[in-house]
């Protein structure tokens, strides 16, 4: 009792107390240098012989996965089943969609808040507001601007390409509006392609809403039965180009320049929104010398990769251009990830992913391209889709789209727990 008394005094001493708070001080800085420290985090499964082949094997897994995945739909386009007019192509890719925008919200999105809000970075600025949402949504936005300029600059180029001939006609949305390619005036508006407002050539919808004044003035409101009777009777002749020989034209060309235009645009900012995810991923890969990490993103990254090649292929294959663009493009989506793994590797030796400028570039690559990918899935491919005519006509398609969707988003969701 009398040890205790004596040593109150001591305990309460100001001298004692600067000591216990400089030791704290000292432990607390010294945790946070740990866990700044890649290789002490990773020290538990680190072998960089046995991770070294597994670069190997994740470089060849995912290239592969990338071809085919990018070739499907290029290669196969002329194939009957794998059309992109195809049910079964409508499906596969609503499937791709979901993947594409679980990757943005579960993993990028993630991925890029869990960066930037690493206490291995200052506390200001970073820890007092959530940049992560907000690069994501400033890449939305300015995703949303690029896209409408984008896809103006492409029609205005294809009118200016357009014959002299072309040009003179009257053009939907003119002061006699009936009279189009042709058609004469005493045809009903609503029945000469069975379109409805918005609506692509080929079942899309034009989300941006370029011609929404003129695709008002072109067709009427069809509802019900009546308007998916008249969509589906004019399928056959969408696929295969026959007329009914009632001399004239149901005035698709310019539709389909169009959706053309608006696919063009479509997969190179896709493909800008994935390129810039995967090099961040591939250079994590690559940098890491943890078999416990590299192990389950081998597979996790092969199933990502070949699922955003089938949308990406997808895209470019309905934009319509040319071999030599589309083999480029398909051939730049399937290389960033090995490069990046490879660049990653070279690198692995004096670079730290838990340094301030690497966890700020992480963070905010990581939270634009969940932007990009979110906008994308959300708009150019599920919307797009699902809210086209041919879908809302045909039940069937809409439960398999439907379930495709939340499959692949669920599946992609899953392998969070992995990767």
């Amino acid at each position: 009792m009398l040890f205790i008394e004596d040593l109150l005094p001591l305990l309460c001493s100001s001298g004692f107390r600067e000591k216990a708070r400089f030791f704290k001080e000292s432990l607390l800085q010294s945790m946070a240098n740990t866990s700044c420290d890649s290789s002490e985090l990773e020290a538990a499964c680190r072998d960089e012989s046995s991770a070294l082949v597994l670069k190997f094997i994740a470089v060849v897994s995912i290239l592969i996965a990338g071809v085919v995945g990018v070739a499907i739909p290029l290669v196969g386009k002329n194939r009957r089943f794998l059309r992109t007019d195809s049910s079964l192509f409508v499906a596969a890719k609503a499937f791709a969609a979901g993947v594409i925008l679980a990757t943005g919200f579960v993993h990028m999105l993630n991925g890029g808040s869990e960066a930037l809000n690493n206490p291995c970075l200052p506390e200001f600025p970073w820890a007092k507001f959530p940049f992560s949402g907000f690069f994501a949504m400033m890449a939305s936005l300015a995703t949303l601007l690029v896209d409408f300029v984008a896809t103006q600059y492409y029609e205005r180029k294809q009118g200016l390409a357009r014959p002299i001939k072309d040009q003179g006609r009257v053009r939907v949305g003119a002061d006699v509006p009936e009279i189009e390619a042709g058609v004469g005036p005493g045809q009903p508006a609503n029945d000469r392609n069975g379109k409805v407002f918005g609506e692509e050539e080929g079942g899309g919808m034009h989300i941006v809403g370029m011609h929404a004044h003129a695709a008002h003035h072109r067709h009427s409101h069809q509802h019900g039965q009546a308007a998916c009777d008249g969509h589906v009777a004019l399928e056959p002749e969408l696929e295969y180009g026959h007329d009914h020989g009632h001399g004239h034209s149901h005035g698709f060309g310019d539709a389909d320049e169009d959706s053309g235009a608006r696919h063009v645009v479509v997969s190179q900012i896709l493909e800008l929104g994935i390129v810039s995810h995967s090099v961040i991923i591939g250079l994590s890969l690559g940098v890491s010398q943890s078999t416990c990490t590299i192990r389950p993103l081998i597979a996790a990254l092969s199933f990502h990769q070949f699922f955003e090649g089938f949308a990406l292929g997808g895209c470019i294959s309905q934009a319509q251009i040319k071999t030599l663009s589309a083999t480029l493009m398909a051939c730049f989506f399937a290389i960033t990830t090995p490069l990046g793994i490879g660049v990653g590797t070279a690198i692995s030796s004096f670079y730290n992913p838990y340094s301030t400028g690497a966890l700020i570039t992480e963070g905010i690559l990581d939270s634009l391209s969940a932007g990009i990918l979110v906008y994308m899935a959300l708009v150019d491919l599920i919307a797009a889709d699902f809210l086209s005519k041919r879908m809302s006509c045909n039940f069937r398609l809409q439960v398999v789209s439907y379930c495709c969707l939340f499959v692949g988003a669920g599946l992609m969701s899953l392998l969070a727990i992995w990767a």
